[in-house]
């Protein structure tokens, strides 16, 4: 007589693959656009680090200060503390690193723009650009890109000028960098003034284009059109000099090989958006991810860029996040592969949705990796029963959009050492599409007592049984 025990194969205890590892499994397919080259003469990526490095030392340096000094627990911590940079933290600052505390205040400010400290509520922490400083080159130039993106923030805008002129000149200026980067090299700012008189021109008529009727003129917009632009022109050439993207010398402006390479990479991803055979620029969520899910990792983050680019952040978030409730495990994944995209301003919204169940697995992965996390440890911040629902979830994707011996591999990032242990807790843990994906399992697997006790459990959860 056979045993009616399911045989106890044992599992290869392998790290649970990370979030994206169902995308990754599932779609095989080459992006069919080549990796686009930076124009010729763009230091490589090694040495733009060094630069960018160069530039955010000291914002580091009061950054790996804060953490060491402010940060819970710590026995330097201040009463005005947790992390935050009250006058006192500032003046502490200031002493310990030879600084004044005018510049322990700007180095701070850098450093938040940057990502090396966020910022959440009164409390401060330390980024996780910040943890892979010194190992990590795309996270130096990404943290110097977040800086580059806030140029407006980064330096006193003029406090004798209409807000809304100044607004005009903020929307006007990608045209001004991108112009000097086709220039490559310096270009006289009576050009440069030139060109944003006209960008700010054609702004004015496209906004006056949306009214249908007459509409009364508002007064700051009298206001603005009457404002010279040439000390605002000063200031964002100024401010963008602050962060290092150019230099400003003898009436000229040259972009320096930081700056542009930024704004090369700005222009290649609207390319790409342009350039996206299904138009994922113009799609919902949903069907952007979808599009997405035939793309390579590398290919998709592009994608991802280019959406999140044309729509507020907020909506962006919110949008992604009611996309990942869907019932397609592969979108939800995908979901918060776009949300790691966004970075920090997604925060708030992961940690919000993290107490729902069909979410919760990949909210907490994403936070794990936002706060520091190595991606291959993120998994252990997942209790067992988590583990095992996102097994399910990823499971579920594979039997949906992958090939059966994909489904078998996965067996080997579950978390249990056993088949037998393994069903008792997918099993237990009632995620809704268990039975479809022990079914699936039992048909694809190719040993046939294996098999026979999948196709059991799936009985067992489809009738309530034992």
């Amino acid at each position: 007589m056979t045993s009616r025990n399911p045989r106890d194969s044992r599992l290869r205890l392998v790290r649970p693959r990370p979030l994206a590892a169902a995308p990754r499994a599932v779609t095989q397919r080459r992006s069919p656009r080549p990796a686009p080259r930076p124009p010729e003469g763009t230091p490589p990526p090694g040495e733009l680090a060094r630069m960018a490095r160069t530039g955010l030392s000291d914002a580091a340096r009061v950054a790996r200060w804060a953490d060491a000094a402010l940060g819970p627990g710590r026995d330097g911590a201040t009463p005005d503390g947790k992390g935050t940079l009250s006058d006192a933290s500032a003046e502490r600052a200031a002493a310990e690193l030879g600084l004044t505390p005018v510049q322990v205040r700007a180095d701070w400010d850098t450093a938040r723009l940057a990502g090396l400290i966020e910022v959440h509520g009164g409390n401060a922490r330390p980024g996780w650009r910040l943890r892979a400083w010194n190992r990590d080159d795309s996270a130096v130039l990404r943290g110097w890109v977040a800086l580059f993106d806030a140029w407006s923030l980064a330096y006193p805008e003029p406090a004798d000028h209409e807000p809304s002129a100044v607004a005009e000149v903020v929307s006007a200026m990608p045209q001004v960098l991108s112009f000097l980067q086709l220039s490559a090299g310096p270009v006289p700012m009576e050009q440069l003034l030139d060109l944003l008189e006209q960008r700010v021109t054609e702004l004015r008529t496209e906004r006056c284009e949306i009214p249908y009727g007459p509409q009364p003129e508002p007064v700051s917009q009298a206001a603005a059109e009457n404002t010279p632009l040439a000390p605002l022109l000063d200031w964002a050439l100024h401010a963008l000099a602050s962060v290092g993207a150019l230099t400003c010398a003898d009436g000229q402006a040259t972009l320096t090989p930081l700056g542009s390479w930024a704004v090369w990479v700005k222009l290649e991803q609207i390319c790409v958006a342009a350039q996206s055979p299904a138009g994922n620029i113009e799609a919902s969520a949903e069907d952007m991810l979808r599009g997405c899910a035939q793309l390579r990792p590398n290919a998709a983050r592009a994608e991802y860029r280019a959406w999140l680019a044309a729509r507020p952040v907020g909506s962006a978030v919110t949008e992604l996040l009611d996309a990942a409730r869907g019932e397609d495990a592969l979108t939800r994944g995908l979901a918060f592969e776009a949300l790691r995209v966004v970075g920090a301003p997604a925060e708030p919204d992961v940690r919000a949705v993290a107490e729902e169940t069909s979410l919760r697995p990949y909210a907490l992965l994403w936070l794990a990796v936002h706060d520091g996390h190595d991606p291959e440890d993120a998994h252990e911040v997942l209790t067992r029963t988590e583990a095992t629902w996102l097994w399910v979830d990823t499971a579920a994707a594979v039997a949906d959009h992958g090939e059966a011996p994909l489904l078998v591999r996965h067996l080997e990032s579950a978390v249990q050492p056993t088949v037998p242990m393994l069903l008792d807790e997918v099993r237990a843990v009632g995620h809704p599409r268990t039975v479809q994906v022990l079914v699936a399992l039992a048909a694809a697997h190719p040993d046939p007592a294996l098999a026979k006790a999948v196709r059991r459990a799936a009985f067992q959860v489809h009738t309530g049984g034992n």
